[in-house]
């Protein structure tokens, strides 16, 4: 079957469920995106990578990255390869000393991973038949956007602290892994140069 090429375009709060984000991906040469409801920790996961943010401690799937790294095996390509009463299904096609080797995975790992790895992202037609959703030219993008909808604290509640405290808060944070929290931290730092 002919692979689609997709590309993370956004990650926002879902608004059919409340508790979950959602992770749109969209067609790289075409007018079709594909909607995928994940979890907030695997939101996260997913805004870390983005976001090129870095802990202390390898989170989970920076941890798997290096394992895979450390072995001499090379995450090639992500598929979205199925569709089963609304769940979407993926593997990770991986390479050792030039055999492939494919991996089931749930998809929102694959995406967070595909992310670390900066690897191509792929889907079949019948998915997109499925559950894509048609997009008008004229808001399509021209380049990819990452939109990070966590729900922030009022600006200035972080202002009142100093670097130092702010520091401090990043590593208590991260090793919580409250990636949404740390992002705001680090923003907060970046406006005052640090």
């Amino acid at each position: 079957m002919k692979k689609i090429p997709l590309e993370i375009v956004s990650l926002s709060h879902s608004v059919s469920q409340s508790q979950n984000y959602a992770v749109v991906l969209s067609e790289v040469r075409g007018k079709r995106q594909l909607p995928i409801i994940i979890g907030s920790f695997e939101a996260q996961a997913i805004a870390v990578a983005v976001k090129n943010m870095v802990s202390s401690r390898p989170l989970t799937h920076d941890l798997f990255k290096n394992t895979l790294e450390k072995f001499n095996i090379n995450l090639k390509e992500v598929v979205i390869n199925n569709l089963v009463d609304g769940i979407f299904y993926a593997k990770l096609i991986c390479e050792k000393d030039g055999d492939l080797v494919d991996i089931d995975s749930r998809t929102s790992d694959a995406l967070a991973l595909a992310v670390r790895f900066d690897c191509p992202i792929y889907t079949q037609e019948f998915i997109l038949e499925s559950a894509g959703i048609q997009v008008e030219e004229e808001f399509i993008e021209e380049e990819p956007v990452m939109e990070s909808n966590f729900s922030s604290p009022p600006a200035n509640s972080l202002a009142k602290f100093s670097k130092e405290d702010l520091n401090r808060m990043l590593e208590e944070v991260v090793q919580e892994e409250d990636y949404k929290r740390a992002a705001e931290i680090r923003d907060e730092l970046k406006k005052r140069g640090a």
